[in-house]
């Protein structure tokens, strides 16, 4: 709530809270989605590489593998035919054949046979498949040929199987790689998916609750709830425009009642001044054509009666004036019961011409609160007005001020009039919504009510049943010490 119209040099608490949410570090949501796909991209093509580097591997191992089975075959297969050889003295040709196949296979991928073991088995099985081949070819000892053979397929073997379980644990290694990488991808997708969402949802309904205070009559502006800016934030800047614009229009608004009210108001006043300006005027008389006949003391008693009537009349008058004089809003402690007895007396004149009467029922020792008394005064007048209004003929408005609970202090206005039909009673505060015959009310009356008692961080609500008459309570919380509202407002003020 402001505690005063900015004058020169002062910032207004919309050009405050414009200036907090436009210094923030700016980072869009816009530059975080291209962030999120950036990653997402850098993301893929790590698993690309990732994928494609495993795969090259399986494939290495796979090749090493069919070069180990197929050195294996080649050595039994010389098996095979040494047999037929020294059983039969046949297929010698066809055994040397695949020794040398074996060499062959031995001597063009030694690299890849080298990684196995860490190469222990290469030299070996290459320094018996050349005692082999030498004995085979030359007719060796049988004994001697069959041990290096054995000695070739024992190797060989070893060599096939290391290549299994290297090819097996590769292809392990493999899919727990892709596995955890899938994981990761789509822990990456959730994550980026709950971060934007959230980034976009929350401040969401932070402006959907602003929309609500601000549809309440609550116009102070938002201030920021994060360390950097983005659309949100632009968004924020163009609603507490709006707040501004929105808060002009109301004291425009609030301007043209209480002048409405005060139209109201000086019939009454015109028709109480009467009374002491003819009993001015006929005193005044008396002495003009008496003068001579009267001694100092009846003379001295006449000017006393015109001075008092004078007096009374100034009281009226400056009431009125204070009701309609135009200045800053003044946040000070306030004695609630005060502003009520003084609102009483300035409707007087109104209730003398209804034939009606108000009771005014006052706690003792009532906590204080903070606001603008003028416009606190123009709430209770116009709920005052508009009991008169309803009120018959020697009919009685009642008021009621006392504490209320969780530090409030309340007022009720009780009016006896027909009441408010149950259906009506949801739009009784909405702008332009009046039960008056035409050119009687424009409807804003209890709108504007609402937007002061609000801005006062208190509320209004209403009791009526027909032909029971109508309550109105408006309750503003207490505050025991000065407080400095703007200050307030920049601690509790909404944020975005």
């Amino acid at each position: 709530m402001q505690s005063k119209i900015p004058g020169i040099g002062q910032s207004s608490p919309v050009e405050v809270a414009d200036r907090a949410l436009t210094e923030r570090p700016r980072f869009t949501i816009r530059m975080q989605v291209y962030i999120s796909v950036l990653l997402l991209l850098f993301t893929a093509l790590v698993i690309a590489a990732t994928t494609i580097s495993t795969t090259t591997m399986v494939q290495q191992e796979v090749q090493l593998f069919e070069l180990a089975s197929r050195l294996v075959f080649e050595i039994e297969q010389s098996r095979r035919f040494e047999k037929n050889f020294f059983l039969h003295g046949t297929n010698l040709d066809d055994a040397l054949d695949n020794v040398q196949h074996a060499h062959k296979l031995l001597s063009q991928n030694e690299e890849q046979f080298a990684s196995i073991h860490n190469g222990a088995l290469l030299p070996r099985l290459t320094r018996h498949l050349t005692r082999y081949h030498t004995l085979l070819e030359a007719h060796g000892q049988e004994a001697e040929v069959r041990r290096h053979g054995r000695q070739l397929v024992s190797l060989a073997a070893t060599m096939e199987v290391a290549t299994r379980r290297t090819l097996d644990s590769t292809l392990s290694m493999t899919r727990k790689v892709q596995y955890a990488l899938l994981g990761f991808l789509l822990l990456y997708i959730f994550g980026m998916t709950y971060v934007l969402v959230r980034r976009i949802v929350a401040p969401i309904r932070r402006l959907m609750e602003h929309t609500h205070r601000i549809a309440a009559g609550d116009y102070t502006p938002i201030m920021p709830a994060r360390r950097y800016r983005d659309e949100f934030s632009a968004l924020a800047v163009s609603i507490n425009d709006m707040l501004a614009e929105l808060e002009r229009r109301q004291d425009i608004l609030v301007a043209s009642h209480k002048m409405r009210a005060v139209g109201t108001l000086t019939a009454s006043v015109a028709h109480e001044l009467n009374n002491p300006i003819n009993n001015i005027t006929l005193t005044a008389h008396v002495m003009l054509e008496d003068y001579a006949e009267l001694d100092d003391d009846e003379r001295a008693d006449m000017l006393r009666d015109i001075v008092g009537e004078a007096d009374r009349t100034k009281k009226i008058v400056a009431g009125l004036l204070d009701f309609a004089r135009q200045s800053e809003s003044q946040i000070k402690p306030i004695d609630l019961g005060r502003v009520v007895v003084e609102t009483v007396a300035l409707a007087q004149n109104q209730l003398n011409l209804k034939g009606a009467r108000a009771t005014a029922e006052i706690a003792e020792m009532l906590p204080t609160i903070h606001g603008d008394a003028q416009q606190l005064s123009q709430v209770l007048l116009n709920l005052l007005l508009n009991a008169v209004d309803v009120t018959d003929k020697g009919g009685t408005v009642e008021i009621l001020v006392r504490s209320s609970g969780d530090n409030y202090v309340e007022v009720q206005v009780r009016d006896h009039g027909p009441g408010i039909p149950q259906h009506i009673l949801p739009y009784i505060f909405d702008p332009f919504f009046t039960t008056k015959p035409k050119g009687k009310g424009t409807g804003l009356g209890l709108a504007i009510c609402k937007g002061i008692v609000n801005k006062h961080g208190g509320d209004i609500t209403v009791q009526s049943r027909v032909g029971d008459g109508s309550t109105f309570t408006v309750s503003f919380p207490v505050t025991a010490i000065p407080v400095d509202f703007g200050a307030v407002a920049e601690q509790v003020r909404p944020a975005v």
